[in-house]
């Protein structure tokens, strides 16, 4: 795989997954368990979207054809979509959504300090951007993780659940490929982001009183391209005014 194309399928992959993982969030504007938790995941999702914009206008870049961040997002079909797995997993109840979060902020900050090192100073500079914002994102779910996790008798057992139901995702994240490979120098070693992420989520469950499950499932995950059945629902109410009415301005 040419380095071009690889860049491109990597941006997709980046962009993809603060996209699908922001609008899961933004569900929760208006219902969420205590004022506070409602304003904080409203921005996170804003976060989240920002950096969307972000990754998929430079991937409108190096793709070279004229497609816009809009384009990419609103007018391509799920199968199309390189987003983890694990950001398109409903929401269901505010442990699930804290510990999706959690699993996932744990890696995207690993990924994106590595990234501040990109050879590709464009890449560089949409890490050390998001960088900052990631860096809360994790202090705050990292934080109601171990408070939930060593809470009541309820809280612990919703933090558990919600960690065994989740955890045979997120072996995806470190599943390297020929994109990967193709980027020596541009993104971060796989082995490396695996350490830390393991460092970062056994801490915490240790603090939680959280096992962590002893399935080996998430090692075994890999960038398959396929997708639940969540996500062609996703985008169907993400993409509806595009589709309905398209090119409109307002």
């Amino acid at each position: 795989m040419d380095q071009d194309r690889a860049l491109f399928q990597f941006l997709l992959r980046m962009g993809d997954s603060t996209l699908i993982l922001g609008h899961r969030v933004s569900e929760w504007c208006g219902h969420g368990p205590m004022l506070e938790e409602d304003i904080a995941m409203a921005n996170i999702a804003l976060d989240l979207i920002g950096q969307t914009q972000l990754w998929l206008g430079l991937a409108g870049e190096v793709e070279n054809k004229g497609r816009s961040a809009d384009d990419l997002a609103f007018l391509r079909d799920a199968f199309d979509f390189q987003n983890l797995l694990l950001v398109e997993r409903p929401n269901q109840d505010f442990a699930r959504t804290l510990m999706r979060q959690f699993l996932f902020d744990a890696w995207h900050k690993g990924m994106l300090t590595g990234l501040t090192d990109s050879a590709d100073e464009r890449v560089a500079a949409i890490a050390q951007k998001s960088l900052k914002e990631v860096s809360y994102h994790l202090e705050r779910s990292r934080d109601l993780v171990v408070r939930l996790g060593d809470g009541t008798k309820e809280s612990h057992q919703r933090m558990q659940d919600a960690l065994d139901i989740l955890w045979p995702y997120t072996g995806e994240m470190f599943a390297g490929d020929a994109v990967e490979q193709a980027l020596t120098g541009l993104v971060p070693d796989l082995a490396t982001l695996r350490h830390d992420w393991d460092h970062t989520i056994g801490a915490a469950c240790a603090l939680g009183n959280l096992a962590i499950p002893k399935d080996d499932f998430a090692h075994l995950g890999g960038k398959s391209g396929r997708h639940s059945e969540h996500l062609g629902f996703l985008l169907a109410e993400m993409q509806f005014l595009q589709r309905a009415y398209p090119g409109a301005t307002w």
